[in-house]
């Protein structure tokens, strides 16, 4: 079975070195417009400062999961859409804080729990106007997650295989102030993952191809 301590180990290094970057985003970026590090770059755009939480976990088998969620339908900001935990930084917070708390406020992760790993490139989201930092780190083994019932319609568990399958890529139109857009997803968990989300997880994607997991 895969070693799971051992990808955590590659990530650490892997997270060391130059990350794709915008490169990565711009694969699925749902506008070609904003596939540019003018709209994408976190130093040209000032955004309200976030975290997200890119959360590694081993199944029963050792084989590396994620979490999602599913936004409530009544938040302000991206309802309803498939997310990352994450968060507005609070006065005083560092990224690595701010996903620890959120993903404790949103799915229940006991913040003692979490060993952060390193932070993918920091993304500026125009819509809501937010720069993220994705930070990606382990727990030991499957949290017992709890959904915040006000904010998280939904937990979504998803293996990092799937992620990285070439065949979970795929367009659908969408509808947008300005029109109807051809816009890519990932299909993970039976949900269209799209927009800012999808981006992170291009960047993840394309670390994690660079990663050999050990196997036992």
């Amino acid at each position: 079975m895969p070693d799971f301590d051992a990808l955590a180990a590659a990530l650490v290094a892997r997270l060391r070195q130059p990350l794709p970057g915008h490169d990565a985003h711009a694969e699925m970026a749902p506008f070609p417009a904003r596939a540019a590090v003018e709209t994408l770059s976190t130093e040209l755009n000032q955004g309200r400062p976030a975290a997200t939480l890119v959360l590694l976990y081993p199944d029963a088998d050792g084989y590396a999961h994620l979490v999602l969620t599913v936004r409530h339908a009544g938040l302000r900001d991206h309802a309803g859409q498939v997310s990352l935990p994450g968060g507005s930084l609070e006065p005083g917070e560092t990224p690595e804080d701010a996903a620890r708390r959120e993903a404790f406020e949103e799915v229940g992760v006991a913040p003692d729990a979490v060993a952060v790993l390193g932070r993918l490139t920091p993304l500026y989201i125009p819509p809501s106007r937010f720069s993220v930092w994705p930070v990606v780190a382990t727990t030991p083994g499957r949290p017992p997650f709890v959904a915040q019932e006000t904010e998280v319609a939904a937990v979504v568990e998803v293996p990092v295989a799937e992620l990285l399958d070439p065949t979970r890529r795929g367009r659908a139109m969408r509808d947008a102030p300005l029109g109807r857009f051809d816009v890519p997803f990932f299909d993970l968990g039976g949900l269209e993952v799209w927009g800012a989300t999808a981006m992170m997880l291009a960047e993840f994607a394309a670390v994690a191809r660079g990663v050999t997991v050990p196997r036992g």
